[in-house]
């Protein structure tokens, strides 16, 4: 049978199934609104069409053809211009537009009251059965709850983020951190400090991100963190292990969260590091994929999520690497769930933290009151992308108040883009040849410059200065994804 988990795989553009045996109905897909194409001819596949096929806006491509499909044929949707092709060998169908040639459908009143009266009966019974079986088996688990909680000695106080993950106490972090020693520091910051830890119970290694709570909005930081990481999982967001909410061997309050450990660090250790030789530098490839990841994040926050969320702090102190480079998008003390997208008010109970995000990163018109919106993570995306490939932090001293880091690259390009680059990502690969009066670089083909031009656009159009101006996550993941499919291209001729 054709698993009905495949309608939660809500990316999917075209489903391919052709002549596999498959039995069963057709699950519900109706999730999939990017779906362009479904094949599901040459199966053993039974039941009717369902009528959420009809409402698939993108499906361009439709064929069911010889199963053991029955019942009415719907004629809205894609169903409004198909061909007999689509349907032939399902003898028990009916209806239809026209074109089909399909015979019409009759319906007995007397088989259809029949098959009324046996489906109410059965919903009775099952009704009824099911409400005595749910009736005892929560008696049974309350009954169970009851010893287990006089067998139980006290809990000590745990967040809400208990619910949802393993708990760890403040004891078990504080020996994985040898007493969140100096040696296991890895980064600090005004809303906290970050450990490295490894638990003696299991060896895994981990990050304990200890809040400092007596910044401002500290606690309302912590229960954002903790609402926005519950519900989310993607590939290149920082994984959240657990979350600790107790008290210290003092008994002063101590909160923290727990992720896994990122070895290769932050992403702006390895644009700027504070010694030449701390670091190899990137190279163009590894660049773009990261910025590639963190593209994928962002679309995923924004289009992808049940409740769409906005980052509201896109930086490179915020973008930890793993072991192979891939990024990761962390810290999510400043996220907010997108208005008009959630329910209930203990959803909008984060509007109090202060200025969204940080200086040089945030978008211009929070600084002018404006609400956030997930157009303002795209400006820090943007800004982000020209550090990347120019080496230049927004607060760099060459970008004065008439020159923004914005227009220093969108006056470069696309000519003197060779002028703005990072130079340490070519690797070498920097010698300038003149040849009739042009100049080109070695090994640096001109169908890869036009990729780096085009990634630099991207920054541009992305960090332009009216909200109205900027792309979209899902515009932005798809070029750029194009762009290294190209380089790519470009570097195997």
């Amino acid at each position: 049978m054709i698993p009905r988990s495949l309608g939660k795989c809500l990316s999917l553009g075209e489903i391919h199934m052709k002549g596999n045996s498959l039995l069963g109905t057709i699950p519900d897909l109706e999730d999939l609104q990017d779906l362009q194409s479904l094949d599901l001819s040459l199966n053993n596949l039974s039941g009717p069409i369902p009528h959420f096929i009809a409402n698939l806006t993108s499906l361009l491509y439709l064929n069911l053809s010889f199963n053991n499909l029955e019942g009415e044929v719907p004629i809205t949707g894609i169903f409004s211009n198909l061909s007999t092709d689509g349907f032939v060998g399902n003898s028990k169908l009916c209806g239809g537009i026209q074109e089909l040639h399909l015979r019409p459908c009759v319906y007995q009143e007397t088989q259809k009251t029949q098959k009324k009266d046996v489906l109410s009966l059965k919903l009775i019974l099952t009704i009824v059965f099911a409400a005595s079986f749910s009736i005892l088996a929560l008696l049974i688990v309350f009954l169970c709850w009851r010893r287990n909680l006089k067998d139980q000695p006290e809990p000590e106080v745990r967040s809400e983020s208990a619910r949802f993950y393993p708990n760890i106490s403040y004891e078990e972090l504080r020996i994985a951190t040898v007493g969140f020693s100096s040696e296991n520091l890895v980064g600090s910051g005004s809303s906290g400090t970050a450990y490295k830890g490894t638990f003696a119970s299991n060896g895994m290694v981990v990050a304990v991100k200890v809040l400092n709570l007596l910044h401002q909005g500290a606690s309302k930081s912590f229960i954002a963190e903790c609402q926005a990481l519950k519900n989310i999982r993607h590939r290149n967001l920082v994984k959240v292990i657990s979350a600790c909410s107790s008290s210290d061997f003092k008994g002063n309050e101590f909160k923290a969260l727990v992720f896994r450990f990122m070895p290769k660090g932050n992403l702006d250790e390895w644009l700027h590091p504070e010694r030449e030789i701390q670091k190899s530098s990137l190279t163009i490839l590894q660049r773009m994929n990261i910025i590639i990841d963190v593209a994928s994040a962002l679309h995923y926050l924004h289009h992808q999520c049940q409740t769409p969320m906005i980052h509201c702090d896109i930086k490179p102190q915020n973008i930890l690497l793993d072991e192979d480079l891939t990024a990761h998008l962390g810290d999510y003390g400043l996220v907010r769930l997108v208005p008009g997208f959630s329910n209930g008010s203990e959803l909008h109970q984060f509007s109090s933290l202060g200025v969204m995000g940080t200086i040089g990163y945030a978008a211009p018109e929070y600084g002018m009151g404006s609400k956030v919106s997930i157009l303002g993570d795209v400006y820090s995306f943007g800004i982000l992308i020209l550090e990347i490939f120019t080496g230049r932090r927004p607060t760099d001293t060459l970008f004065q108040a008439s020159s923004s880091r914005h227009h220093f690259v969108e006056t470069a390009l696309p000519e003197k883009v060779m002028e703005i680059l990072e130079k340490k990502a070519f690797h070498g690969e920097m010698t300038s040849i003149s040849t009739n009066g042009e100049e080109y670089w070695g090994n640096i083909k001109k169908e890869q410059m036009e990729c780096l031009v085009g990634i630099l656009e991207i920054g541009v159009a992305c960090s332009a200065e009216s909200p109205r101006d900027r792309l979209t996550m899902r515009q932005v993941y798809s070029k750029l994804t194009l762009i290294r499919e190209k380089f790519l291209g470009a570097e195997d001729v």
